[in-house]
């Protein structure tokens, strides 16, 4: 069963990224620092990502309709693919392409005190909504590992928002080292590798992210066990001879589809059948709370 998640780590990134955003830009302005512009990209697209996962949540609320009989869950699925391409396009190939700039036309760093005020604020602020983000998650996992957590997720803006407050640590990092060692060293390259790095490590969390929403946004069905445990609920009614394995599909975080496949035994009442078929579904939403459409296909007698 999914737990709810809450839009605190959304919030709380969204603030934290757009005030930092600014310092970045205000400091990269100063000192020409072409780490401190890719960090402020970066942190610009991690803005825009947050606004992006608030209009998928908003969007996938919406009743169903004759346009989208079966609602808009997925809305929240297409906009998280949308934040994974933006990490990638936006945030890694202008990063990697300022670095590249950088190494071109290389420029000194000749008082890096502001870069290292703002970049030390950012990576308080950032370690902030990391941990809330990874609170967050840990409350939706339990026990599960973090990884399979992560695969096993059907809302993405869970693992979303937390990747993206770790690559916004590590980016801090890798900038943080690459002023320090472009000015210690009187070295410009240093900032214009660290650029490219801040590039490929977006570029390597927007290719994992993307591909766990493409999964969720293609439709996933839910797990082995719970499929047997929705063929048992079904068993349990005398009328039914044999149930096939029972076809699902995530619809957003808390609404599956399920349709069944079910042999009645011969010579069913109509009207019994209906009964039988209203309990089933009953007893199925009961068990299983995010079921919310259950469609029962009657099979030809064995």
């Amino acid at each position: 069963m999914q737990v709810q998640a809450s839009k605190l780590p959304i919030y709380s990134a969204l603030a934290a990224n757009l005030l930092i955003a600014i310092t970045k830009f205000i400091a990269a302005a100063m000192t020409g620092s072409s780490a401190m512009i890719s960090e402020g990209i970066h942190s610009v697209v991690d803005t825009g990502n947050e606004i992006l996962l608030l209009i998928g949540i908003a969007q996938s609320k919406k009743p169903a309709d004759d346009v989208r009989p079966f609602g808009y869950g997925k809305e929240l699925y297409f906009w998280s693919f949308i934040v994974s391409i933006m990490i990638f396009a936006v945030g890694g190939g202008i990063s990697f392409y300022e670095g590249v700039l950088h190494l071109q036309h290389p420029t000194i760093i000749e008082d890096p005190f502001w870069n290292y005020i703002v970049l030390t604020a950012a990576l308080v602020f950032d370690g902030i909504s990391g941990v809330i983000a990874l609170r967050e998650f840990n409350r939706q996992r339990g026990r599960t590992s973090f990884w399979k957590a992560v695969r096993r997720s059907k809302d993405p803006t869970s693992f979303v928002v937390l990747f993206e407050d770790g690559a916004d640590v590590l980016g801090l990092i890798i900038a943080f080292a690459g002023v320090y060692l472009g000015h210690r060293f009187q070295n410009p390259y240093f900032d214009g590798v660290a650029s490219i790095l801040i590039g490929i490590l977006l570029t390597g969390v927007a290719v994992i992210l993307a591909r766990e929403c493409r999964s969720l946004l293609m439709g996933e069905s839910v797990d082995g066990n719970m499929l047997d445990g929705i063929s048992e609920i079904v068993m349990t009614h005398s009328s039914v001879q044999h149930v096939e394995r029972p076809l699902s599909m995530y619809l957003g975080p808390e609404e599956v589809i399920l349709v069944l496949p079910v042999t009645f035994a011969p010579d069913l009442p109509a009207a019994t059948m209906h009964n039988v078929i209203c309990t089933m579904k009953d007893a199925l939403m009961a068990r299983f709370p995010e079921v919310k459409k259950i469609v029962v296909e009657p099979q030809a007698p064995l």
